[in-house]
C-alpha cells in the first residue's frame, strides 16, 4: 500500500514537473511571437517609411528654365490686373465692369499664391513687391506703365469703364502670349494646366469687354 502511494506521489510528481515545463514553453514561445512581431512590425514601418512619407510637390519635379519665367513674370502680371480690378468698385459706373473686375481678382489672387509655391519648391525666389511690378515690366506683356496707373486711377464714370477693358485687354492679352510660351516651352504639368486655364479664362473676358466696348 506504501509502495502503491509512493508511485502515484512520483507519478503526480512527474506530470507535475512535466506541465511545468509545457508551461514554461509556452510562455517562452508567446513572447518570442510578440518579440518577432515587434520586429516585424517595426521592419514594415522601417520599409514603408519612404513611401509613408510625404512626396515632393508634383511642381517640384520635372521643372525647367521656362516655367520659372513664367511663374516669375505672371506674378507681377497677376499683381498689377489686382490692382487695376481693386480700382473699380469705387470708380467703375457699370455693373458689368465691376463685377468683372471682381471675377478677375477672384482668379488671380489664388493664382499669384500658387505661382509663389511653386518658385519656392523649385528654389527660386519670387519676384519681390513694388515699383518693379510697374515700371520694370511696363509695356512688356501688356503691363502698364506707371503713368498708365495713375491715369486709371483718375478716372471715374464711363471714362474710367473705358479705360479699365482697353487697358485690361492689352493687359490679358499679354499674359495670353506668356501662357502660350508656357505651354509650347515649359516642362512643368502643373504649371502649363494654369496655362491654360489662362488662355481659356482670360481670352473669355476679352471677348467680354470687347463686346462691351462695341469692338466685338
Amino acid at each position: 500500500m506504501s509502495s502503491k502511494r509512493s508511485l502515484a506521489r512520483r507519478t503526480a510528481a512527474a506530470l507535475a514537473a512535466g506541465a511545468a515545463a509545457l508551461a514554461l514553453t509556452a510562455c517562452g514561445s508567446g513572447s518570442a511571437d510578440a518579440d518577432g512581431a515587434a520586429a516585424g512590425h517595426n521592419g514594415h514601418g522601417a520599409s514603408s517609411a519612404p513611401s509613408a512619407a510625404p512626396s515632393a510637390p508634383a511642381s517640384a519635379a520635372g521643372h525647367n528654365a521656362a516655367d520659372v519665367a513664367f511663374a516669375k513674370g505672371m506674378i507681377p502680371h497677376h499683381r498689377q490686373a489686382v490692382e487695376m480690378a481693386d480700382l473699380a468698385p469705387s470708380r467703375a459706373a457699370s455693373p458689368e465692369v465691376k463685377k468683372l473686375a471682381e471675377e478677375i481678382k477672384k482668379a488671380q489672387d489664388p493664382e499669384i499664391r500658387t505661382l509663389s509655391g511653386w518658385l519656392a519648391s523649385w528654389g527660386e525666389q519670387p519676384p519681390a513687391e513694388g515699383p518693379a511690378d510697374h515700371s520694370g515690366h511696363g509695356g512688356a506683356a501688356g503691363m502698364m506703365t506707371a503713368q498708365e496707373m495713375e491715369g486709371l486711377k483718375s478716372a471715374s464714370g464711363k471714362a474710367f469703364d473705358t479705360a479699365f477693358m482697353e487697358l485690361m485687354v492689352k493687359h490679358h492679352e499679354g499674359a495670353v502670349a506668356m501662357a502660350r510660351t508656357e505651354q509650347t516651352q515649359g516642362a512643368s504639368t502643373e504649371a502649363k494646366a494654369m496655362a491654360q486655364a489662362i488662355i481659356t479664362s482670360q481670352t473669355a473676358e476679352i471677348a467680354h469687354m470687347q463686346k462691351l466696348l462695341g469692338k466685338g
